[in-house]
């Protein structure tokens, strides 16, 4: 099906479903149904139709439709619409009420399950059982809630940190409007140009309202469904929308009639698309939910969302306990009911099994420990925009980034103005200034540049003899970009800069000394060769060209960039940056391969890169990668360092490859060209100053663009992934073990091994302790390399060490049973008291054994809260038998014996588990 029909569909199902905001079309209440439900099909309309209306009105039509002006609006107008429309965002879902939110707290499938044995408990009259469960559900429930709550502040708080911004006219006193004003309004809106407007602010783009008058550039988002006023070359990629990556080019009318699909109209800007190329002057014609995206958003994007393997894990293992739990929990009824015939006590205790069993603290130490790491990167100068790519950002083992900025200082400098032979030549240095200065498109670091060299000749005066008639915008195909000025001496002269391989491709001669030189082969060769010693010097080199037009035209375009003069060359050197070298050091000892990928000279990159200490034996430039195949450039790319001369879709193929190849790749960039890669790595990363397109794409934002930063956030994201995957490793042996200990007493004791409610008060603690594991210390050699999600060595390390505490448990059966005379049902509290302690304090252990394939407490020693938790469950669980609280939960004090052979369980526990770690990690290795 076509995807723009998909999307019609995707609209049409959308109004379907009922809204929950009639906030959000407020004002059109002739569109609700009785109920104050919106009219699908009526709604559908109110969509579409509006912006077809819009895109065939007149430019004064709208401006007065939307009770606008050419000079903006008036801050009262501003704070009026903020009223009445409400903020510009989508978000994918509604801000909740506390109550709302604890109640999704509360709706997970443990707790669910935990309730309905709660339940059971309470109609069987086990009020305790029922009381010791509620509490866990209560407990569970209240710290998932607070967590998330918290972690939600968090994410907004960053998220402010890294607002979009859009540039809008704004005026300060209302301008009086008559008819006559209205009349002059086409006239006034054809001849302004965008970015030469005075009264242009920045403001974050959830203060846009409708009537607004924005400026557009290479760059840009399209933060809200906008009407073009004045175009110039523009060219939008409307992917997010219609999934078609080439971009479509928009005007300021609409140039055919009768058009249906709202998506192929020619004057009409949509939310989520952005400008690739040119500049507009634009008006917002709807905010928020009610443009197009938006009202596709929470259709498209929440089926859009795909798992990450880290949550593939986790439900893994969440189904994998909950699958023993439905089989084990009948066994152990019926094994309980055969040989006690207590039919009752063996469902009680079956139940307190499957509560035992339940992970129902899994969700929120996974929330409160990726947002503590969040919070904790922030400090590193490393925004987490999404939670879940902080597993990525450990697991990352290939970086990918552009050089300027990364490796370079981001300072350029004009370094040379040269003739075509490489001699200082000053007439050079005035054409790259004019085209500077009169370019509006995306002015980057060479412009400010030629810019900032304003001590040549009479500045003033050169501006004042060339007047701009037109331009032709820079884009990454032809690598180049005009300006046309008008001379007093009559005639226009297109003045155009850019890479030299491209300019030389549309010259035809070259000046020198006054004298235009045809551009022969011989010539050629010699240029380039002058051009290339620039570049050995790590100077990057614009090639700078004109074209004289005698005849002066109004318009000029990309056509007429062809038969020009070559004038000379302007070159900019931006030296590495001091700590560029350290810091790729440090990520290769991290274990992650940098490679860079740049659009610039080879030979400038090369001598970067050869200074910052990376192997440029085997670069590879864009016209390499476009003879091969994707399976050839994978098996070639895993060996090279850096690509350059390359094309956004260069980027995004190498990034593809790699990640094929199985490996986790990042991609670090700030620029247009840098999206589609961005969008294609499995982490995206980007910096506060980038362009909008590519702080919209990326997962994670740094404050500082350094890779020392990046190197520091992947530190922490790996700790913060190290004990998550600590947390799981615990609950699913602790559990595996507690399976085995739990069938063989139930299969030999002739009564039931622990009551219910004591088996549930020793989960209870045991689930309290684990909540300060997101604080825990982690151990160096899981930071050293990428950690990854691995489902078969979590099923292996549960099932090799779960059974090693019911070894434990059974000798603590067996010492009970023969030692304690606990063999029958008159002495079952000492034997259940016993089993008690020696079980909650062998699982508190296991925390301390399994977090570290060291030496616990020696080698390795927990966070002080995890220490201060472990200490508290382990007083509760002797102190209880031993209190006069004991007989509350069928327990009895214990004899001082006892005590000494706990000290041997618990020792010799310790020596097996350390013995067989060191096993484990020379068989299988220990992530």
């Amino acid at each position: 099906m076509n995807v723009v029909n998909v999307l019609k569909t995707r609209l049409l199902d959308f109004f379907d479903n009922r809204f929950t905001r009639r906030s959000q079309f407020k004002g059109d209440t002739n569109l609700l149904d009785e109920n104050h439900h919106l009219d699908s099909n009526k709604a559908s309309k109110l969509v579409t139709n509006n912006l077809i209306r819009h895109a065939y009105l007149s430019k004064s039509e709208s401006l007065k439709v939307l009770k606008s002006d050419i000079d903006g609006l008036t801050s009262k107008e501003v704070q009026d619409k903020l009223d009445e429309f409400g903020f510009n965002s989508i978000d994918k879902q509604e801000d909740l009420s506390w109550y709302k939110h604890l109640w999704l707290s509360y709706k997970n499938p443990f707790n669910l399950l935990l309730t309905v044995l709660a339940t059971v408990s309470y109609l069987t009259d086990d009020l305790a059982g029922t009381v010791v469960i509620s509490g866990m559900i209560f407990i569970s429930t209240v710290l998932r809630f607070v967590q998330e709550r918290r972690s939600n502040n968090a994410a907004d708080k960053l998220k402010e940190m890294v607002s979009t911004t859009v540039t809008v006219v704004r005026q300060e006193e209302d301008d009086d409007e008559d008819d006559e004003h209205i009349e002059h309004l086409e006239r006034q809106i054809s001849s302004l140009n965008p970015l030469k407007i005075d009264n242009r602010i920045e403001v974050q783009i959830k203060y846009l309202v409708p009537g607004d008058i924005i400026t557009l550039s290479a760059g840009d988002m399209i933060p809200a469904d906008v009407r073009i006023l004045t175009a110039k070359d523009l060219f939008v990629s409307q992917a997010a929308l219609t999934g078609e990556s080439l971009p479509v080019e928009k005007f300021s009318d609409q140039k055919e009639d009768n058009v249906i699909d709202v998506l192929e109209l020619q004057n009409i800007g949509y939310m989520g698309s952005n400008i690739v190329s040119g500049t507009a002057l634009a008006i917002v014609l709807t905010t928020g939910k009610k443009t197009f995206f938006g009202a596709l958003a929470d259709k498209v994007i929440a089926q859009d969302t795909t798992e990450t393997s880290f949550q593939k894990g986790v439900n893994k293992v969440s189904w994998l306990l909950i699958y023993f739990m439905l089989i084990m929990s009948p066994i152990v009824f019926l094994i309980n009911g055969l040989s006690t015939h207590a039919w009752r006590d063996a469902a009680l205790f079956a139940l307190s099994v499957a509560v035992g069993l339940t992970p129902e603290m899994l969700p929120m130490i996974v929330t409160s420990t990726l947002a503590k790491g969040a919070v904790f990167m922030s400090h590193r100068k490393v925004i987490v925009k999404r939670l879940d790519a902080i597993q990525n950002f450990g697991a990352m083992n290939i970086l990918c980034t552009d050089k300027t900025g990364t490796l370079t200082q981001d300072k350029i400098c004009l370094e040379k103005h040269t003739d075509v032979f490489g001699k200082d030549y000053d007439d050079v240095l005035e054409y790259a200034y004019l085209n500077s200065y009169y370019q509006t498109g995306l002015k980057n670091l060479l412009d400010v540049a030629v810019l900032e060299r304003n001590n040549f000749g009479d500045i003033p005066l050169l501006i004042k003899k060339h007047t701009k008639v037109d331009e032709v915008p820079f884009d990454f195909d032809r690598r180049r970009m005009s300006v046309v000025v008008a001379e007093q001496s009559g005639g226009n002269v297109l003045i155009c800069k850019g890479a030299v391989e491209e300019m030389l491709s549309c010259c035809t001669s070259a000046e020198h000394q006054g004298k235009i030189l045809p551009l022969t082969n011989e010539l050629l060769e010699q240029l380039r060769k002058v051009t290339a010693e620039l570049n050995a010097d790590g100077l990057r080199v614009v090639a700078v060209a004109k074209k004289n037009y005698p005849t002066p035209k109004d318009n000029y375009s990309v056509g007429d960039e062809k038969e020009m003069t070559l004038v000379g060359y302007v070159a900019f050197l931006d030296p590495p940056k001091e700590t560029t070298r350290p810091a790729i050091e440090a990520l290769n000892r991290l274990g992650i391969d940098v490679k860079i990928l740049t659009g610039d000279n080879d030979l400038v990159t090369a001598k970067v890169c050869r200074e910052v200490g990376l192997n440029v034996e085997s670069m590879m430039r864009g016209s390499d990668i476009d003879k091969l195949s994707d399976e050839e450039l994978g098996k070639i790319a895993k060996d090279v360092t850096v690509f350059a001369k390359l094309t956004p879709a260069h980027k995004e193929r190498i990034v593809m490859v790699l990640r094929d190849n199985g490996n986790v790749v990042g991609f670090m960039g700030d620029g247009i060209n840098d999206a589609p890669a961005l969008r294609a790595a499995d982490i995206g990363i980007s910096v506060d100053t980038a362009v909008d397109i590519s702080k919209e794409a990326a997962d994670i934002i740094l404050l500082e663009k350094s890779l020392m930063v990046l190197e520091q956030g992947v530190e922490e994201g790996r700790k913060t992934f190290a004990n998550m995957l600590k947390y799981i490793k615990i609950t699913a042996s602790s559990n595996f073990g507690n399976v085995f200990s739990v069938l063989i007493a139930s299969a030999f004791i002739p009564f039931l091994p622990m009551l219910p409610v004591q088996l549930l008060l020793q989960n209870l603690i045991y689930d309290i302790s684990q909540t300060v594991i997101p604080f825990d210390n982690v151990d160096s050699e899981f930071i050293e390399k990428p950690q990854r999600w691995d489902p078969d060595d979590l099923r292996r390390f549960m099932m090799f060490f779960g059974p090693i505490s019911s070894i434990f448990d059974v000798l603590t059966f067996y010492v009970m049973w023969n030692w304690f005379g606990a063999n029958s049902a008159a002495h079952a509290s000492l034997f259940q008291s016993g089993w008690f302690v020696e079980g909650l304090l062998t699982q508190a252990l296991i925390v301390h054994m399994i977090r570290t394939k060291r030496i616990p407490f020696i080698q390795s020693t927990a966070a002080w809260p995890m220490l201060i938790m472990t200490l508290c469950a382990v007083t509760v669980g002797i102190a209880l038998p031993m209190s006069p609280l004991a007989h509350l939960v069928g327990m009895q004090a214990l004899p001082a014996s006892y005590f000494g052979f706990l000290v041997f369980a618990i020792v010799g526990y310790m020596v097996l588990t350390q013995s067989l770690k060191g096993f484990y990690a020379r068989r299988f290795g220990w992530q």
